[in-house]
């Protein structure tokens, strides 16, 4: 029997591998499970899916486990955004969630998310005790479950439209009428993903024209991972100022997470972005509040809390940490490096819709273009620069290679990165890597994916000759040899 674990961001493999009927079946009746023993079945479980390959038939092989437990399921009757699973599990008051996706992976992989009653990431305790499940059934057992149609003729499937409720949610939070009557045009990347479409229906109709790309469904994605950064948007970029648009929006596979480019078709980058979100929270709509980001985050998040008198939380890497500081702390915003961000007046989740309605709604208050408004922000925080290199390895011994490099590393830590003194080495609480600060706030991080068999170097510096030397000092501590391509600044 393989092990399922759960890592940064839920379980994830590549499909007919470990990636299986059976194995899923196997999460779900953690899931189920779980639900028991707690005394919230009786709750039921809000099931969804994207639109990767066979993730609805993934997704109907939860709900057959699920009616096995005489647990109800509630489904959409089409891919949605993971987010807006997220929401539902809370609004319905649902037990938890499901969401068959597996985010930015590449194509070969799918995935199984597990949300809370709270609307956010189930936490580690959670996941934990779903592990322990999983691990209690003999390895020929095959999981009950209950044929389909039986399941819905017994009232255990209920099937909902969530756009117009999710649609209203969202227009509690920001002026989508402001935005649809704005004379300005915005292209919209898709990465045909779940969250094709969404932004038409929101903001079209109005003086506001809205283009979006890559919208069919394609679960080889283009041949890219869907992931909103270089090199896998560099379509989108060089489309902006062609057509003359005046910014640009991007979404991951799942739409959780969220990319932004100027009107010259230049790539914001995540922490970037992350500084602007925050600082039109702060500023724009006068929440001020805490910020939650995680260890691999911008040091801009911090400046930000400072300059306008409030508090900023470091946590480990993942919304399974990101979304319980949040509540803990009463936070206005958390987010992460890799372009997910959630907000305190809507739900403890990433959710890229409405983390792009909001840089919309920030770009037009301040009347200036997209590249002025960043020039402002960097005038204010100080400037932030960044880029990451993924080096990936055979699934087939990473465990080892993870190992080998980690004692490596904790037995040979550097004096000096690029001729400048290491202030502090920061040991990750989450026991994947370390992070090495520089006297000037800048800093490189070394760390192995939760989620794939890969090891991620970090950097955030002043100027972008410093993130290049910080970059190679990185490979050179790593022991790489021919990492792919960075990307990312």
């Amino acid at each position: 029997m393989s092990k399922i674990k759960f890592g940064t961001d839920g379980w994830r493999a590549a499909i007919a591998e470990d990636y299986t009927f059976h194995n899923v079946r196997r999460c779900a009746r953690g899931v189920a499970e779980y639900l028991q023993q707690s005394g919230t079945a009786n709750r039921g479980v809000v099931v969804c899916h994207d639109r990767r390959f066979a993730s609805e038939f993934f997704a109907r092989a939860c709900v057959e486990v699920l009616a096995a437990h005489d647990i109800r399921a509630f489904i959409p009757p089409e891919a949605v955004p993971t987010q807006v699973g997220s929401y539902f599990t809370r609004e319905l008051g649902a037990g938890a969630g499901i969401v068959i996706t597996a985010s930015h992976n590449p194509w070969t992989d799918n995935g199984f998310k597990v949300k809370a009653d709270t609307g956010g990431a189930a936490a580690p305790e959670m996941l934990a005790a779903m592990e322990a499940t999983m691990d209690t059934h003999p390895d020929d057992e095959v999981p009950p479950r209950r044929d389909y149609d039986d399941a819905v003729a017994a009232g255990l499937v209920e099937t909902f439209d969530p756009y117009p409720r999710f649609r209203d949610q969202l227009a509690s939070i920001v002026d989508i009428e402001r935005i649809r009557a704005a004379e300005r045009r915005v292209l919209v990347e898709n990465l045909y993903g779940c969250g094709a479409g969404w932004y038409t229906r929101l903001l079209g109709g109005g003086r506001l024209t809205m283009r979006e790309i890559h919208t069919e469904r394609n679960p080889f994605f283009g041949g890219v991972n869907p992931e909103p950064i270089r090199p896998n948007v560099d379509e989108w970029l060089a489309e902006i100022p062609r057509w003359g648009g005046d910014i640009g929006i991007a979404f991951d596979g799942d739409a959780d997470r969220v990319g932004m480019a100027t009107e010259e078709g230049v790539f914001v980058n995540q922490l970037q972005v992350f500084g602007l979100l925050y600082w039109y929270l702060l500023d724009v709509r006068g929440q001020v509040g805490p910020a939650v980001y995680t260890v691999t985050t911008t040091s801009m998040v911090k400046r930000l809390a400072e300059i306008y008198g409030t508090q900023a939380y470091e946590t480990g890497v993942g919304f399974k940490y990101v979304g319980p500081k949040m509540l803990e702390t009463n936070a206005v915003i958390g987010g992460e490096e890799s372009g997910g961000f959630g907000f305190g007046m809507h739900i403890p989740e990433r959710d890229g819709l409405a983390s792009g309605l909001f840089l919309l709604d920030l770009w037009l208050t301040k009347g200036k273009r997209a590249s002025e408004v960043l020039a402002e922000l960097q005038a204010l925080a100080g400037p932030s620069y960044y880029d990451r290199i993924d080096i990936r390895f055979a699934r087939e011994g990473y465990d080892h290679v993870k190992a080998d490099t980690l004692a490596r590393l904790a037995a040979e830590t550097p004096t000096s990165l690029a001729g400048m003194e290491v202030s502090r080495r920061q040991d990750l609480e989450t026991g994947d890597g370390y992070k090495y600060h520089r006297a000037d706030g800048s800093w490189l991080l070394i760390r192995f994916s939760g989620t794939e068999a890969l090891l991620r170097v970090y950097v955030e510096a002043r100027s972008p000759a410093d993130v290049e030397a910080l970059l190679d000092e990185g490979r050179r501590l790593a022991g790489a040899g021919n990492p792919r391509p960075s990307h990312g600044a």
